[in-house]
């Protein structure tokens, strides 16, 4: 995680504003988040927040991640709403999702929630226009609730057959024991950092993401060649069609908007289900295809 300071024109309104803390992800914060503004480059999903929310920040502005199925790249906001943290996103078109520094310099507001617009944030804002105002919220008056089980492992090949991953965070992946799985997360597909092994965290058989409506420069698709630099079979599904922040909703729901040559080669499709990608993936992975 990196600090950043506010540019000038946010500061010259906000002279006496801190810097907010700027992170490419809302799963790599410190104990210097409590009490700051956070500027995290994750999607605006209930997670997402719920994982700002531990931190005891005093606000926050995500990236609504093509906004997408339910408004799941929203889901935030209602969450912070309930506690009193004042909360916003960043247009997914806008600014690159993954990276904090990015969303910094040309993040522009999409959504608010009521704390929010109370401390004078709106739509249409800059970002570091936003964190600025955002400096003077009040702290979060309670913490959230408890976030339900966001990981799960299916067996539909039988005890020794191979498995499939649901998890809601790309973070909560395990090196050894997904190793050589199908990993279907709730993450967005942006890569983190610039580095291959945040794609995904474990030598995996493939992973699958959220294409959080892709947006500008084609931001929410990028860890799919840092995937294929490992020789990891990778795919995005589609946001309008599975709800960001879920990976029961990718598996079940999301259908595939693109995929990497790794994938390719094993007759994953863009429009394809994710339910039938990872059909032909666990195929692989028991040899019955060769890519």
């Amino acid at each position: 995680m990196t600090n950043a300071t506010i540019p000038p024109a946010a500061t010259s309104l906000h002279p006496l504003a801190p810097p907010p803390i700027v992170a490419d992800s809302v799963t790599r914060l410190g104990p210097e988040a409590e009490g700051a503004v956070l500027v995290a480059a994750s999607h605006g999903g209930a997670y997402a927040a719920y994982l700002a929310a531990m931190s005891r920040v005093r606000g926050v502005i995500l990236n609504d991640a093509g906004i997408g199925l339910d408004r799941a790249g929203l889901a935030g906001l209602d969450l912070a709403q309930k506690i009193g943290l004042a909360a916003a996103t960043i247009s997914h078109d806008s600014a690159r999702i993954g990276n904090g520094q990015d969303m910094l310099a040309r993040g522009v507001i999409s959504q608010v929630n009521v704390a929010a617009i109370a401390m004078g944030v709106e739509p249409g804002q800059s970002c570091a226009e936003a964190a600025a105002r955002l400096a003077a919220a009040p702290l979060p008056f309670a913490r959230p609730a408890p976030y339900a089980e966001a990981r799960r492992v299916l067996q539909p090949r039988g005890p020794r057959g191979p498995r499939i991953v649901l998890i809601d965070s790309a973070a909560l992946v395990k090196q050894d024991e997904d190793a050589g799985q199908v990993v279907v997360t709730g993450s967005h597909g942006g890569l983190i950092g610039g580095d291959s092994w945040n794609a995904i965290k474990t030598d995996a058989f493939a992973a699958g993401y959220n294409d959080a409506g892709i947006g500008i420069d084609d931001a929410g698709t990028t860890r799919l060649a840092a995937l294929d630099a490992r020789a990891i079979a990778g795919f995005v599904v589609d946001a309008a069609t599975a709800r960001i922040g879920e990976a029961a909703s990718t598996y079940e729901d999301g259908l595939i908007s693109r995929v990497n040559r790794r994938a390719h080669a094993l007759g994953l499709r863009a429009g394809q289900s994710a339910r039938e990608a990872v059909e032909l993936l666990l195929d692989a992975i028991e040899g019955r295809i060769e890519a």
